[in-house]
């Protein structure tokens, strides 16, 4: 049974990308990493996904006890740490999502992604604001490769943060679509872009 987990990338690229204002500097390193999002909970009966790094083992999960598609969801790390606590926000037509620093939704939201419904591929599907100051205006989004599942994240200059692709074999053969490979750019907390994912996953039907 092949694994599912990242292969070794043979040829990784030193390109540079702006910093992401972190939750943690431990999710952030001087390297590209690459992950496998797998869009199953390892928990029985339970909804979510699951994230492995390079060498293979479980980095972050996101675990649903409810039904599929809830307005609120956490994401942890391995030992079950919460480190973002995601909530649909009610009465939002257009789609919004809030991302509040570990367990809970008290106080303000650390960053929030507001859905654009008038896209098409190569469009914006998402704009995303840290502190919720929409003075500054979008400071990341979340843009539309093709019809599948891939999908990029790039800054307010227009920089590439993270890229979502369908994960493949050696061989060029796909693993289906609940199985995808997430690369983030260096000095980018990926746990910030692990959430980003997971609202895409949500946006989609995928959790």
């Amino acid at each position: 049974m092949a694994k599912i987990y990242p292969e070794t990338l043979k040829n990784s690229s030193s390109s540079s990308s702006s910093s992401s204002s972190s939750s943690s500097s431990c999710y952030v390193t001087s390297t590209r990493e690459t992950f496998t999002i797998w869009m199953k909970s390892l928990v029985y009966h339970g909804n979510g996904c699951t994230v492995f790094n390079s060498k293979g083992d479980i980095v972050f999960r996101v675990d649903n006890y409810q039904e599929r598609n809830s307005n609120e969801v956490f994401l942890m790390d391995l030992s079950g740490q919460v480190l973002f606590s995601i909530k649909k926000e009610r009465l939002r037509l257009l789609g919004r999502w809030s991302g509040y620093l570990s367990g809970g939704f008290k106080g303000k939201p650390w960053f929030q992604v507001r859905r654009n419904w008038k896209y098409s591929k190569g469009d914006v599907i998402c704009d995303v604001n840290l502190g919720c100051d929409k003075s500054i205006g979008s400071c990341y989004k979340i843009q539309q490769i093709d019809k599948k599942s891939s999908f990029k994240i790039s800054n307010n200059t227009g920089q590439l943060v993270a890229k979502v692709n369908q994960k493949q074999s050696s061989r060029g053969f796909g693993y289906g679509d609940d199985v995808l490979t997430l690369e983030v750019e260096p000095q980018v907390d990926y746990s910030f872009i692990v959430a980003l994912v997971t609202i895409c996953g949500l946006i989609k039907h995928k959790l």
